[in-house]
């Protein structure tokens, strides 16, 4: 593992911070573009606490409500590369205010819906206008940061990717238990607008404007319509099973597109390496797939993700339905997770040179030791005590240090001109993580749940025990993954 905290791209000169001078102008413009990053995360999650509301008073049904729920996900995940790709093409800039401007005008729409399909289709116009903002992020910073200033800016956007999830519960559960002018579930949406406008506002004083001759070459490049068409297929396959498969029984259809989802990919891998054989312009250059460590880097970011989002997943279903708890008690469980991911994923840098080798294994294995000690002091329906409070540290500490270096090292290595490439895949390694996590650790506590008959304290804290071991078998496998050293 290289122990170097300073990322310069291999085989190729830096390109210039074209952020500008200062570094309050430079705050502000790291500031902007992690604010829209946090806002669009949190929307992923915030809905889940007003689900019950949204069905009661648009009368969803339950498969009205999933797609409401995950429609924003589905169109979010497939369209991730083909945001970053057109980010390339067109401008990170522009790209980036014309995705927050869909974004905000889509959460106006979910907020005045009169109705369970408008307010499916305006989720999936969300998630569209998501997945064009959230690449442009980290091609922004990728582009207008070096040396020491990156590794700062990236440690802030691990800890915004980190937080998003505990506050979005959050913040639900204060909106929705306000019900701030009779208006029910509608605020969870609507709090996005002054926010979006705000931020369109700053954004088009603040960002740099793009570089004309990088938009010349990534036009250049193509736009290799064949192979988003492959890879968006794959990963709707992939995604909605994932989504809909639990609550729907896992029927046969599910199976099924999971299998079509692993054949499509492998028809993808194929067509793209022909196409770079050719001289063609894949969709993702194949030299940032062969950039030194970025395999271990997609594994360990998937397996943090994972890992993250299917703790949360279950410890939420067994705070809400099997301690019966609200659901602001329940974002604020989260609180000490959240916040120390956040405050480790900003200072970890700054921590002695001896150790950095041996961050990303350690961080791994505290997380193993760390989500086994959630499930055994909670497996009998009780509270944890003070215990708990330190488990929950070290779940946060451990992630932020198996993420944190991770995204850091990975990127520290990638040409500037695939910066585009590098975000689109890395974001959607992330978003695929989160659904594989929320989907295998949520069915796993369901059926354990089931097998015992019950929905009890007791009869939950059991099955939160097994998944929690399961938890801890994927921070092993990273903290193996952990032991391997990166190239410099």
């Amino acid at each position: 593992m290289t122990t170097t905290t300073s990322p310069a791209p291999a085989g190729s000169t830096p390109a210039p911070s074209k952020a500008p001078g200062t570094d309050n102008r430079r705050g502000r413009f790291l500031a902007v573009v992690l604010a829209a990053q946090f806002m669009a995360l949190l929307d992923v999650f915030i809905v889940n606490v007003a689900a019950p509301t949204i069905r009661t008073e648009l009368h969803a049904s339950g498969a009205g409500l999933q797609l409401v729920i995950a429609g924003y996900t589905i169109t979010y995940a497939v369209l991730l590369i083909t945001g970053a790709r057109l980010g390339d093409r067109l401008g990170h800039r522009r790209m980036y205010l014309v995705g927050l401007a869909v974004f905000t005008v889509a959460s106006l729409a979910c907020g005045l819906a009169r109705g369970a399909g408008e307010l499916t289709a305006f989720r999936l116009l969300q998630g569209a206008g998501s997945a064009v903002l959230i690449p442009q992020v980290l091609s922004l910073i990728q582009r207008n940061f070096v040396g020491e200033a990156r590794v700062k800016a990236l440690g802030a956007y691990s800890a915004v990717l980190a937080t998003g999830a505990a506050a979005g519960q959050v913040l639900g559960g204060v909106l929705v238990s306000a019900d701030l002018f009779g208006t029910g579930w509608r605020p969870v949406f609507l709090v996005n607008v002054p926010v979006g406008v705000v931020l369109l506002l700053l954004a088009v004083r603040v960002l740099p404007r793009d570089d004309a001759a990088e938009r010349a070459a990534g036009r250049a490049r193509g736009l290799d319509l064949p192979g988003l068409v492959l890879l968006g297929a794959a990963v709707s396959l992939f995604t909605v099973p994932l989504v809909l498969g639990e609550e729907e029984g896992w029927p046969l259809w599910s199976w099924l597109s999971l299998t079509a989802a692993a054949l499509l990919f492998a028809l993808f891998c194929a067509y793209e390496s022909r196409l770079a054989r050719r001289g063609g312009a894949p969709l993702v250059a194949p030299r940032v797939l062969r950039t030194p460590g970025m395999g271990l880097a997609v594994f360990r970011v998937t397996a943090v993700m994972a890992a993250n989002a299917g703790f949360l997943f279950v410890l939420t279903l067994h705070v809400q339905g099997g301690l019966g708890h609200s659901a602001l008690r329940a974002g604020l469980t989260f609180a000490p997770t959240a916040a120390v991911f956040g405050l480790v994923g900003l200072t970890w840098r700054r921590w002695p040179q001896a150790v950095q080798g041996a961050l990303i294994p350690g961080g791994f294995a505290l997380t193993a030791v760390s989500t086994a000690a959630v499930g055994l002091l909670l497996r009998d329906g009780g509270d944890g005590g003070l215990w708990l409070y330190g488990a929950f540290v070290g779940v946060g500490a451990g992630l932020s240090l198996g993420f944190g270096p991770t995204l850091t090292r990975a990127l520290a290595t990638v040409r500037a001109e695939d910066a585009a490439d590098a975000s689109g895949l890395l974001a959607t390694v992330t978003q695929l993580g989160q659904l594989t996590g929320v989907a295998c650790f949520g069915a796993l506590f369901l059926n354990r749940l089931e097998s015992q008959g019950g929905s009890g304290a007791y009869s939950s804290g059991s099955a939160l025990l097994v998944c929690c071991y399961a938890l801890s078998a994927v921070a092993v496998l990273g903290a193996v993954s952990g032991l391997v050293r990166m190239p410099r």
